[in-house]
């Protein structure tokens, strides 16, 4: 990659990061705006590389859209509400489509609620049951992962980890990221614990949400690679510079915020 290309790279993975950092230092609601954003571009991306948009399927399109963004601010709870009213009129539209795979179109539209919009839904209700700088931190052990995982296994990296789904992974990487991530608990444990709001949990729970982070980004991301390789496409899109769509930025904490979700309950009840 030349200087150029890695500079664009470099700039527009700082202004994702500054933009995810300013709204969760701002509060629930812009924080969940951002998450509403992130959900329509992503539910785009995955419509347009999984079939074909045209104005036929504009009507779905936004239906899906409606259903995200309600799932993200279904913390509020009577967007859940409306979210079941949109599912219901989703399966009924089908009814009067003339495609000729109802069934895949209707398992599309399920597939984009379920992938994207229930994780970023259980993303902001992380930050409702806890609070905003949980899930941030839970944003910096992905990218602390990914990081670690970049380092070691672009210098050590020889056996792979998934060949068949990504070449480039290694276990090298993968093992690299999680100490990364282990080293980043244990700070977060010391140095942090006021910031976090997390008095509670113990520095093995802080050594567990670390080992989550790295076990469920790896997951996130290979899944999304499942899929772009099985449409035999590079990216989601190219709405970020150097760096694709928001659902290659995303993939992760698609797998990430919901298992952390479960974690801290069962943590919290213990």
């Amino acid at each position: 990659m030349d200087i150029k290309k890695l500079s664009i790279r470099a700039l527009s993975g700082l202004v994702y990061i500054a933009l995810i950092i300013g709204c969760a230092l701002w509060g629930i609601y812009p924080f969940t705006w951002m998450a509403a954003i992130f959900a329509t571009i992503a539910v785009i991306e995955f419509e347009k590389i999984t079939h074909e948009l045209s104005p036929k399927t504009f009507p779905t399109l936004l239906l899906d859209i409606a259903g995200v963004i309600c799932l993200v601010f279904s913390w509020l709870f009577y967007p859940l509400l409306i979210w079941i009213l949109i599912m219901i009129c989703r399966m009924t539209m089908q009814l009067y489509s003339k495609s000729e795979s109802p069934i895949a179109d209707l398992a599309r539209s399920m597939m984009a609620q379920i992938y994207i919009g229930v994780p970023l839904c259980l993303m902001c209700l992380v930050a409702w049951l806890w609070n905003l700088h949980v899930v941030l931190g839970l944003f910096f052990m992905i990218w602390i992962n990914d990081t670690g995982a970049f380092i070691v296994g672009s210098t050590l990296g020889k056996h792979r980890l998934f060949e068949r789904i990504s070449p480039k992974k290694s276990w090298e990487g993968f093992f690299g990221g999680l100490l990364f991530n282990l080293i980043a608990a244990f700070l977060f444990y010391k140095y942090c614990g006021d910031f976090f709001s997390l008095d509670g949990l113990s520095l093995a729970g802080w050594l567990g949400l670390g080992a989550i982070a790295t076990v469920f980004s790896t997951w996130g991301d290979l899944v999304e690679s499942m899929i772009k390789r099985n449409l035999h496409i590079k990216d989601s899109g190219n709405i970020i510079p150097g760096h694709g769509g928001i659902l290659d930025r995303i993939d992760s904490l698609l797998f990430v915020m919901p298992v952390a979700l479960v974690y801290l309950y069962l943590i919290a009840l213990l």
